[in-house]
């Protein structure tokens, strides 16, 4: 009884001893505890994410990569996976497992080795968020408490799931969901059991039992993974060993890119940053998408490649990228190993030349894969002498290719074909015409190659792109498409720049009083000037600035008229959008609305809107007043009854704010109809008097009548380009060197080129216009052609072709143009006058000399 009563009395006193321990331990560590409150509303870190409008991924830009998701979303498989290895009685404890803790106590008392960590999912979750990974003895002890504590503050789901989403699983996959993504390309619903044991054993290891750097050892961790489950009755004996011989399937998937837009995906992720800040921008999980669909965008970027190849091909082969042997050949592998040190871009692939037959070559590519390219593929490479200037076509593959050279090639959609990297530069960019929402972006031939957007970043100049701007101020004044101007040489210069500026024509032909619709149709250089000099210099400037162009970038001197000023892009597309829209400036935008993390929207775009005149009496960009409705639009949309269904749709918008007027419907109308003249020419080819437009080739591609455009080249062919638009859709294309100072060239005729092939001096028909042409052709291809809807204010009346003035004939020296009510002809021509009265010049000295 003696001895019972001291073993009595020294357990209580032992446990009384340990309950103070207890006690005192944890108010030691009681300060430094957390608030395991904060569990509740925790922000996981996840990646920025860009999105098309129609929710294509475009790109992730983030540390960590992260998918977080609810415990009703994860496999049960994977649930039992991950429980069955690191904590099996997790739904049965209250944060702490007593016989883990005993059984390490064990293994440290008999070993002196603290290998036995003894952690329940809880504890992990107490230390993954608010302690560190050191081995000590009080960050265990605080571990134990916060355990407790969370246990309390959340259910078991609750914190499965915080352990589920928050476990980094390597390769900067961050719980199980970027592990299934990183791993196997797949979403949890989609693993396969060997999948799921796979990530349950990667938490205690994510770089020693990683399946991409150290298949064998993490084959051997899923296995007991397995075991576990097989031991816990979660999965079957024939489950098991069906998985344990399964052999590991796991590699590096990078985020799933559903469309690749870089330039559009740089321009959302710079603007997060600036207003988010770069921390929150990248860890928030913020998503953003954007405007751009993602048809129109796969069009713009094969457009785009495919008139960049065509330019570059047609001016010659500039040879092969190295000499990998000449005389002895060297070992496959050596050649595979060479190749692969040279990186693809844009479908453009390293191969190395192995034999080199009559007119067909065979090649061998990095991956291993061996082609032949035929005639067909190598018929192009004529030499590339200069930007002018290209040798004779080739007539064997000998001419153009010999054994050992690295060269590059491409697949172009139907054969092989050998290639190599363009140095001309190329961009594009297309708006939706009533409300300025980006649609396609391109800033380059390859954002590989360059990072520098030439849509928003490259001012170039503008050349005849701005002669639409320049009449529309001269209608805006008192001309008329109808009107007289003197195509005949200048010889009063301008001498504002210092020296003697005479404009000429290009080509150097004169043709006397011309229309204004044929002078902007045929982009008659002395015809712009002279309608500068009719509006004014400051004038036209003011105008300029109207149409969203920059004051600072507009010379003050009469180089305007033939587009001297340097502007990018999306100022140009912006400025072709008023006429597309029937007069108004709407404000280009590329992010219609951000979420965060739980898909709130927490940013709305307000697009400035393309709305009637009549109703747009309200300061510019302010919402109208409606004291009767709730609805903004409502009073609006009630008056709208002119107006064609797409404005009253973008009209109907409860986000937007209403674009300024800055040319009138009729002017937009009148420049529009002439832009169609671009494309179709005029007159009447039957009686010999038909002409072409400088966009003639549109016409024979598009098929349809409800579009429009404006070619541009400046001096010496530096900078070309095609702009254009129909109802639902403006577009922009330029093409240039990067280097100013290089000068586009020539092509020459190929007797082995097709039919239709582009030769002579580049200019802006015909090298950026095929891009526009075909771009164009397969954004609008199955939609309905829009008919013109003259507005108020429009009459039609029969003109002489000749001189503008009215006319009772009804042949083919004489057609129907528009007017601005009141300003159509008063006059008939006399038939037997063979040229026009009305010259529109003040300096008679000019006329025809």
């Amino acid at each position: 009884m003696k001895w019972f009563k001291r073993l009595l009395i020294a357990f209580f006193s032992l446990s009384l001893l340990g309950v103070g321990a207890i006690a005192a331990a944890y108010f030691y560590v009681l300060p430094d505890l957390p608030d395991v409150n904060s569990l509740k509303t925790v922000q996981l870190q996840t990646p920025l994410r860009i999105y098309s409008s129609d929710g294509k991924l475009i790109s992730q830009f983030g540390e960590k990569r992260r998918v977080p998701v609810e415990f009703e979303d994860v496999p049960q498989q994977l649930i039992n996976a991950v429980l069955d290895t690191e904590d099996a009685r997790f739904f049965e404890h209250k944060g702490i497992d007593p016989i883990g803790i005993i059984r390490a106590a064990t293994i440290l008392i008999t070993t002196g080795k603290k290998s036995q960590g003894a952690s329940t999912i809880t504890q992990q979750v107490a230390r993954g968020f608010f302690l560190s990974n050191e081995k000590t003895y009080i960050r265990k002890i605080k571990e134990i408490f916060l355990a407790l504590k969370i246990e309390k503050t959340l259910t078991k789901h609750e914190i499965l799931t915080l352990y589920l989403n928050r476990s980094f699983l390597g390769n900067r996959a961050y719980g199980v969901g970027a592990a299934a993504q990183v791993y196997y390309g797949k979403n949890l619903n989609e693993l396969l059991l060997p999948e799921m044991a796979m990530i349950a054993g990667l938490p205690q290891a994510p770089s020693a039992a990683n399946p991409i750097r150290n298949p064998a050892r993490a084959t051997a961790r899923r296995n007991w993974v397995l075991s576990r489950m097989l031991e816990k009755n979660n999965i079957t004996e024939a489950e098991y060993q069906e998985a344990i011989n399964t052999p590991v399937t796991a590699r590096y998937h990078g985020a799933e890119i559903d469309l690749y837009a870089p330039y559009i995906s740089e321009m959302a992720r710079d603007y997060m940053i600036q207003k988010y800040g770069e921390e929150a921008a990248y860890t928030n999980g913020y998503n953003v998408y954007t405007t751009i669909s993602s048809d129109l965008q796969l069009m713009a970027q094969d457009a785009l490649r495919d008139n960049v190849f065509a330019y570059d091909q047609r001016h010659g082969y500039r040879g092969p990228i190295s000499q990998l042997w000449t005389e002895t050949p060297l070992e496959r592998a050596e050649i595979i190993e060479q190749l692969a040190k040279t990186p693809p871009m844009q479908g453009i692939l390293p191969a190395a030349v192995m034999a080199v037959t009559d007119q067909q070559a065979k090649m061998l590519l990095a991956d291993g894969s061996e082609i032949t390219i035929e005639w067909s593929g190598l018929k192009w490479a004529r030499k590339f002498i200069t930007d002018k200037r290209q040798g004779l076509p080739p007539k064997l593959a000998a001419d153009i290719l010999s054994q050992g050279q690295q060269v590059y090639v491409r697949n172009n959609g139907s054969f092989w074909q050998l290639s190599q990297i363009p140095e001309v530069s190329s961009a594009t960019v297309s708006l939706d015409p009533f409300d300025g929402a980006i649609r396609s972006l391109v800033g380059g031939f390859s954002f590989s190659q360059s990072q520098f957007n030439q849509v928003t970043q490259a001012k170039r100049q503008l050349g005849s792109n701005i002669k639409p701007f320049i009449y529309a101020a001269a209608l805006e004044k008192d001309w008329t498409l109808a009107t007289l101007i003197n195509n005949a040489p200048i010889n009063k210069p301008d001498t504002r720049q210092g020296t003697a500026w005479r404009p000429k024509n290009s080509p150097d032909i004169y043709g006397g009083p011309t229309r204004l619709r044929v002078g902007l149709a045929q982009s008659i250089n002395v015809m712009s000037v002279r309608a500068l000099r009719h509006v004014g210099l400051q004038n036209a400037t003011d105008e300029l600035v109207k149409f969203g162009f920059d004051a600072k970038d507009l010379p003050r001197n009469e180089s305007l008229a033939l587009g001297s000023p340097s502007v990018t892009p999306l100022q140009v597309a912006t400025a072709f959008n008023v006429f597309a829209n029937g007069g108004y400036l709407v404000e280009p935008y590329f992010i219609d609305h951000v979420t965060d993390s739980y898909d709130n929207v927490i940013e709305q775009a307000s697009p400035t809107l393309a709305c009637s005149s009549e109703l747009n009496d309200q300061p510019i960009n302010e919402p109208l007043n409606d004291e009767t409705s709730s609805d903004p639009f409502a009073a609006m949309n009630q008056e709208l009854s002119a107006a064609n269904s797409d404005t009253e749709l973008v009209c109907n918008r409860q986000n937007g704010r209403y674009a300024k007027q800055v040319i009138s419907a009729q002017t937009a109308f009148l420049i529009t109809e002439s832009l169609k003249s671009v494309i179709w020419g005029g007159g009447d080819w039957s009686k010999g008097t038909g002409w072409n437009g400088t966009a003639w080739r549109a016409s024979k591609l598009l098929k349809r009548h409800d579009i429009a455009g404006k070619t541009g080249t400046t001096n010496e062919s530096r900078d070309t380009w095609f702009s254009g638009f129909n109802p639902t859709l403006t577009s922009t294309f330029w093409v240039g060197f990067d280097d100013h100072g290089r000068q586009l060239g020539r092509a020459s005729w190929m007797a082995s080129g097709a039919p239709d092939q582009i030769s002579g001096g580049e200019a802006g028909a015909k090298t950026a216009g095929p891009g526009w042409n075909d771009f164009m052709n397969k954004a609008l291809k199955g939609t309905a052609e829009v008919s013109a809807e003259p507005p108020k204010g429009i009459v039609s009346v029969r003109i002489d072709l000749e001189t503008g003035k009215l006319t009772r004939k009804t042949d083919h020296t004489t057609a129907f143009e528009y007017f601005v009510a009141g300003t159509e002809p008063k006059e008939y021509a006399v038939e037997t006058q063979s040229s026009g009265e009305i010259f529109i010049d003040s300096a008679t000295e000019d006329l025809f000399q």
